[in-house]
């Protein structure tokens, strides 16, 4: 069975996992831990983008997609990781949201962080009443659509490293409607990844996992909310670029 196209929560996470004590997932813990991180996230985000600090960046891409594999192989360690995790991921959004707010409009900002919370508010109150299904179907089709996106991102920095430039689509400043239609449809499938990921926790938590696994589902939504976010910014920016 196919889980998500969330690379952190893949069809062999539970796989092994036994509680070894009567501390067990539970719904509430992982809906606890989510918002701890996200407030870490958000904290570290305005610091960086408050002050205009881009220095940051790099350190907390690259920092965060270290700390990213740790927890994926040591999911124990979550409790630890995933706030480490949310500090530089944090600190790496401000510094990216300040660079497309000088070279668009600081408008853009705000108005994809509001669109981001949005849809996640939005698709956890469709998921809890029933009204989106994680349905194998589902999964399917948001599993090969994300796997399609990634091979686009992978040729796109692979073109930039050899001084190609990247794909056109990849272009923030490009406002063609194929570029734009491209980033919706991005935004549309990384919307449902969180849908993957809501199911991810609830079945863990149905299976009762180990506690320390509420950490864990808060950072598979992490990702595909960065993830999120970053489309939805660049979206912003290419229909910013027509006006």
């Amino acid at each position: 069975m196919i889980r998500s196209g969330n690379p952190a929560l893949s069809k062999e996470t539970f796989k092994n996992l036994t509680a070894s004590s009567n501390e067990v997932m539970t719904l509430d813990g992982a809906v606890n831990k989510t918002a701890i991180s996200m407030s870490i996230l958000l904290v570290a985000a305005y610091y960086t983008y408050s002050n205009a600090i881009i220095d940051y960046m790099i350190i907390g891409f690259i920092g965060g997609f270290v700390v990213a594999l740790v927890t994926i192989f040591k999911k124990e360690w979550s409790p630890i990781t995933v706030p480490i995790y949310a500090l530089l991921e944090g600190l790496a959004l401000g510094g990216i949201s300040v660079i497309y707010a000088d070279a668009f409009e600081p408008g853009i900002v705000p108005q994809a962080v509001i669109l981001t919370l949005g849809i996640l508010f939005a698709l956890l109150f469709a998921y809890k009443s029933r009204i989106i299904q994680a349905t194998e179907n589902l999964k399917l089709g948001v599993f090969a659509a994300t796997a399609g996106i990634a091979l686009v991102y992978l040729v796109s920095f692979l073109m930039s490293m050899f001084g190609g430039g990247g794909l056109p689509v990849m272009d923030p400043s490009n406002s063609s409607m194929l570029s734009i239609g491209f980033s919706l449809f991005v935004v549309v499938i990384a919307s449902l990844n969180l849908v993957m990921d809501f199911d991810f926790i609830e079945e863990g938590a149905a299976n009762g996992v180990p506690k320390y696994m509420e950490w864990y589902g808060a950072f598979g939504l992490l990702v595909t909310l960065i993830w999120l976010y970053l489309e939805i910014i660049r979206l912003l920016a290419k229909l910013s670029s027509r006006r």
